[in-house]
């Protein structure tokens, strides 16, 4: 069986929007101990009895990437973004011993979902975020969810591997460096490298102000797991929705495949002219398709 697909050919537009939109949703702020105790800074924004979504951001990143999430969806779903260990405003303890343990990022998840009450929530993961959601799938299985979502997802760490791309290949060691100098430097790059095309000042501004809350021997702790989680994945029977830029530099096109591939039932949703940030760069039609496949589940 092979996986439906909606494919965009529209033109590349660039993101030109403001922040207005998104400070005049208020939320709300929890803090939620995780796996091992780590303190987690969570994010929460709609109504309390609505479908929630639980959005889980990518290496080095905050809650904050999903500005346009929480602007566009939260009159209608429970949006709700967690800072993962390590990053944004979650703690950020020293030692790969907190970050090479698969059960503390599953219990991470787990304890928001406890924390929060949250019924049948979608997971929806952006690049690292893909493995932390089969982190929480190889602990705690499928029958606290509705759906998984993978958004220019990881599912495979470790190595050379040829799903990652030039932009993380060039900067991650580089952003991991003890020199600020050097660190900043590479984390400007890849902040751009990330989007097809250039992002607005104040959200560039602001991506790479949340790339530098993580500290650079953080950076380094996160990506020395091993990990496949494609053997997992073919028994995940849930929906499952696939949301990848055909020109993503971070986290190559070939690793979506791998998913789809793992979950024939998928919808692929692939975005032309679109880099590693679909939810920034084509945020409307990013959220038509999210709610729509809330809907469905």
């Amino acid at each position: 069986m092979t996986a439906p697909v909606i494919a965009s050919a529209r033109p590349r537009e660039l993101l030109a929007r403001n922040w207005d939109g998104f400070l005049r949703v208020g939320g709300r702020q929890h803090r939620v101990a995780g796996g091992g105790g780590c303190g987690l800074n969570v994010m929460d924004f709609g109504p309390l009895d609505a479908p929630p979504l639980l959005f889980i951001h990518g290496w080095s990143q905050s809650w904050l990437c999903w500005m346009k999430q929480v602007e566009g969806l939260s009159d209608r779903f429970r949006v709700v973004c967690m800072d993962s260990r390590g990053q944004g405003d979650s703690d950020k303890p020293s030692g790969d011993e907190h970050y090479n343990d698969s059960a503390l990022w599953a219990d991470d998840v787990r304890a928001v979902i406890d924390a929060l009450d949250l019924r049948r929530p979608i997971l929806s993961g952006w690049s690292y975020g893909g493995l932390v959601i089969g982190d929480y799938l190889a602990a705690h299985g499928t029958g606290r969810i509705a759906g998984v979502h993978f958004i220019g997802a990881l599912i495979v760490n470790g190595g050379r591997l040829p799903f990652f791309g030039p932009a993380l290949l060039r900067r991650v060691p580089k952003m991991a460096s003890p020199n600020a100098a050097v660190a900043i430097e590479n984390a400007r790059k890849f902040v751009r490298e990330c989007a097809a095309a250039p992002l607005q000042r104040e959200v560039f501004e602001t991506a790479l102000a949340w790339t530098m809350q993580t500290p650079a021997p953080v950076r380094l702790s996160l990506v020395k797991r091993r990990l496949d989680f494609r053997p997992l994945l073919a028994t995940v029977k849930i929906p499952a929705l696939i949301t990848q830029g055909s020109l993503d530099q971070v986290i190559l096109p070939a690793m979506a495949e791998e998913i789809a591939t793992a979950m024939p039932h998928a919808v692929h949703s692939r975005y032309e002219r679109v880099g590693h940030m679909p939810f920034l760069e084509e945020p409307e039609r990013f959220n038509r398709e999210l709610a729509a496949f809330a809907a469905s589940v």
